[in-house]
Parts: C-alpha cells; structure tokens; sequence
C-alpha cells in the first residue's frame, strides 16, 4: 500500500473585496488566484489540480481556461456556502493518493455590482423544480428558512434576541480591526436590535453584507513545501455532510449538518475541539454562527447563547476568536463566501493579520484552526481542522 502524502496549504490570498465596480467575476478570481500563486512562490506550471464554481456554464472548464490552467484532476462540486471546505477536503485526498501535486481553489464574484448596475436583482432564487416547488408558493425565502430555524432554538432552548446580536456585535468589533472589512464602525446590541426588520426575528444587522471579492489558495503535496516562501499550514482533518433539501425533511431545526463534518473533521485531525486556537465558521446570518459553535462541539447544544454572550468571540480579549476579519456580517460576503474562511485560518495560523491577529495565552501564534461552512439553508456542511508545526 502506498503511503499517503501529507498536504498543506501554501497560498492563500483576496482579490480586491467589498465595492469593486470596475472587475468581472473572472478578473477577480485571475486576481485571486495570482496573488495566491505569488503568495506560495510557485509557478503556475506547477498546477494540475483546479477547483471552481459557481460561475460559468461549464465551471470549472471555462475559468480554467481563462487562468491559462490545463488541469488533470478538477472538482466544480456545488453546495453553496461550504463549498470550499468540501473541495479542500477533495482536494487534499487527492493530493494524498497521489493524483494531483497541487490544486488551486478560487472563486470570485460581483454580487454587489451586479446589482447596482442592475444586471441582476438582490433577490436570490433557487429555483422552482424539485423539492422547492413545495415551498416557494408560500413566501418562503432564503432568509426566512434561516429565520425560522433561529426562532425555533429560541423557543426550544430560551436563546435570547439579544444573544444572536451580540454576534453582530462581536463581528463589527473583529472587522474593527481589520482595515479590509467593508463595515468597521462599532455596533451595540441596541443598534442591531433597532434596525430594520428583514425576517422575524432578524433585522438588518443579523445578516450578512452583500459585497463584491474573490479568494484563492493553494493546496501542494508535501514534497513541494520546501520550495515556497511561505510556512506551510497542514491539513490535519476534514469532513463533510449534507442533510436535507426541503425544510419539512428537517428532523432538527437547532442541528444543523455542522455536527457531522465538524465530528468527521476532528476525528481525522486527532484533536478536540478544545485545543482550537481560532474558528471561522460561515455566518451569512448571525443563528449561524451561534448553532455551528454548538454543533462543532465548542459548547453543549442549546447553551450557543450564553456561550457568545460572554464576548468569548471577540479577537482581543476572547476565549476563542471567531471569524477574525469580521465575517461575512461585517468584512465581505460576495455570494458564497466559504473559501474567505480559509484564507482567514491560513493567514491567522502564519500570523499575518496584523492589529487583528489572535495570540494564544502564552502571547504565541496559534497552532489550530477550523474553517466551517454551511450551504444552502443549512443543508450542507464541510469543516476542515487546520495546523502549523
């Protein structure tokens, strides 16, 4: 039997983020995907492995083609939000076996532009076929499927609007601190609870922005660290899951697919979820965030609100800091925003965040990290555990 190769990510890097009117979504993953390249110290030539979507008829043939990349092994796997973990996860097991030497991840997109300039609407459709054709006749939006889900762990375990806004309120002071986030004014509990209402019980800053950005990295087998710039960060474990298409195949409302890919993720990776250093879960919406603690272990099922309501996410001062530029509540949210959490560990775990970086207690940089991402309206999860050393 063949010995599996070690992986580690060796890249990682943003295109232009947040209000980017002048760039296709094809620009800004060339972008993306060329500082990624120059990030690592690597020649493209290096590259046989590519994985993309959401853009193009034929992702990720024709972005491929754009970057000037003829890949041998690719991956255009599509499950919304987490569908960057699930393709590292696939790329990593690739790479281990032996299929691909390295394979570049990256996406871009102009959300935001698109609709100021009208090409599309700020409403987003799945659809009307299969399964969602019993849900669509009554109103019910993406957002209000996540609003549903947040006011049912309210009545089921007591959380407390307040508590789900102390979420926005800890990403607004972690993008405080990063000088890319598109929102970095403080925010308090009032201000998120006075706003305007989007879907009971959310209000404006319960949900993500909407922003332009694109993000890369680059994944290497491990004969080929000793050739990039940069200290590798290796891929310790991963997991994923998806969990249902139609709201009313939900078994649980407050669990989401998280406490699969998450419980896979750290099994693999040999560590608990106590040794974690930082977390960068998916947060489109502030129950997200609140529920993947839970389901990633960080805290017992039910108490996610008195867990975040401590200030525990914050990155000065916080027992485990939780999305670290700011998240997709306050740093950027271009559509799906996945592989952004990536690039943050990888960029926490080097230690290159600058007035945002999280230090253990010790004073030294952390050594773990996860990155968690959700799909759909819950219906997809990939988690990836992260290391140094």
């Amino acid at each position: 039997m063949v010995a599996r190769r070690k992986v580690a990510v060796v890249g990682a890097a943003l295109s232009d983020c947040g209000r980017v009117d002048d760039a296709t979504p094809y620009a800004l993953h060339a972008q993306a995907a060329r500082r990624t390249l120059a990030d690592a110290g690597l020649d493209r030539t290096l590259v046989d492995g590519f994985a993309s979507a959401g853009l193009g008829a034929l992702a990720p043939v024709e972005v491929a083609a754009y970057l000037g990349l003829r890949p041998t092994w690719v991956d255009s796997t599509s499950v919304g939000g987490s569908t960057w973990e699930v393709m590292a996860a696939h790329a990593a097991d690739a790479i281990a076996a032996g299929h691909a030497r390295a394979v570049l991840l990256v996406y871009g997109s102009t959300a935001r532009a698109d609709v100021r300039a009208g090409r599309r609407t700020g409403t987003l459709s799945f659809g009307t076929r299969g399964p969602l054709q019993f849900e669509v006749p009554y109103g019910h939006t993406l957002i209000a499927k996540y609003a549903m889900a947040a006011r049912r762990h309210m009545i089921e375990y007591g959380t407390t609007i307040e508590q789900l806004a102390e979420v926005a309120v800890q990403a607004r002071a972690n993008a405080a601190l990063n000088p890319e986030a598109m929102f970095r004014t403080p925010v308090t509990v009032d201000e998120v609870l006075t706003g305007p209402m989007i879907a009971d019980p959310f209000t404006k800053l319960h949900c993500c922005v909407r922003s332009d950005g694109g993000a890369a990295v680059l994944l290497v087998a491990e004969e080929y660290v000793r050739d990039c710039r940069t200290s590798p960060v290796w891929v310790l474990g991963a997991g994923e899951c998806v969990s249902h298409a139609a709201m009313s195949e939900w078994p649980d409302f407050t669990v989401s697919p998280a406490a699969v890919s998450g419980r896979l993720a750290f099994e693999r990776a040999g560590v608990r979820p106590s040794e974690i250093d930082v977390a960068e879960i998916y947060d489109a919406f502030t129950y997200m965030t609140l529920v993947t603690l839970e389901d990633l272990g960080f805290c017992a099922k039910g108490e996610g609100g008195a867990f975040v309501e401590k200030g525990r996410l914050r990155v000065e001062g916080g027992e485990l800091p939780v999305n670290t530029d700011g998240g997709g509540l306050s740093a950027q949210h271009p559509g799906m925003r996945g592989l952004f959490l990536l690039v943050e560990a990888v960029r926490q775990l080097r230690g290159e965040c600058g007035e945002r970086q999280v230090r253990r207690g010790d004073g030294t940089l952390p050594r773990l990290a996860v990155a968690s991402g959700t799909g759909g309206w819950f219906c997809s999860s990939g988690t990836v555990v992260l290391g140094v050393g």
